[in-house]
């Protein structure tokens, strides 16, 4: 069942969260359900859906954060450790994970005369992967889910490539934390530089 949540009310409730648990207002199915639409209906250049995901529940989403632990002190300085690990255990903690991959080789995709926009400007890529995290960020927050997007890669890269047989020309850019929420979203934050954010030109009188 959709949810009745606004897109702008989603768009006001959509924040990090680190308190979860591992249980979901919505089923496994919902879930995917909302993955899948995310990624079909997600703008990207030319409408090449560059944008990849896994999804992991139970021993997956969990064996995940084990082995970031594993691998985060020879990976990181100790100021870094002090910081990462603490939180890897929220992570773990919580009912799932979403793999967030970018897939360059769906440039075929395109038109031959426009294979040097995707060179000249690999921002495009970042852009769709960008609008896809936030809609599905956006859409399980509406329904009640809290989540915390991560970028563990590329220090959990091989494990997960090896783990989830990912193909070799696929990116790792980002991982979605999401669970049932302990204590809420938690307060609205301060919404600073708004003055400066927007710039208006022309008036509706000039018709």
């Amino acid at each position: 069942m959709a949810s009745s949540t606004s897109f702008l009310d989603a768009m006001a409730i959509r924040r990090s969260v680190y308190s979860l648990k591992n249980t979901s207002p919505v089923s496994q199915e919902r879930i995917s359900e909302i993955v899948h639409e995310a990624v079909k209906y997600c703008p990207s250049a030319f409408n090449i859906r560059s944008t990849r995901c896994i999804i992991l529940f139970g021993s997956s989403h969990t064996a995940l954060w084990d082995h970031a632990a594993e691998v985060t002190p020879a990976s990181a300085s100790k100021e870094v450790y002090d910081l990462l690990v603490p939180r890897i255990g929220l992570f773990r903690a919580a009912y799932g994970t979403i793999l967030f991959f970018d897939d360059p080789t769906t440039i075929s995709n395109v038109p031959a005369p426009f294979h040097p926009f995707f060179t000249q400007y690999p921002e495009i890529h970042d852009h769709a992967a960008g609008m896809l995290q936030f809609a599905v960020w956006t859409a399980l927050a509406a329904e009640g889910l809290g989540c915390n997007l991560q970028h563990y890669q590329p220090m959990i890269t091989p494990w997960v490539e090896k783990t989830f047989d990912v193909p070799a020309h696929w990116k790792l850019t980002a991982q979605l934390v999401f669970g049932e929420m302990v204590d809420g979203p938690g307060p609205e934050k301060e919404r600073t530089g708004l003055g400066e954010a927007i710039r208006v030109f022309g008036d509706k009188k000039e018709d």
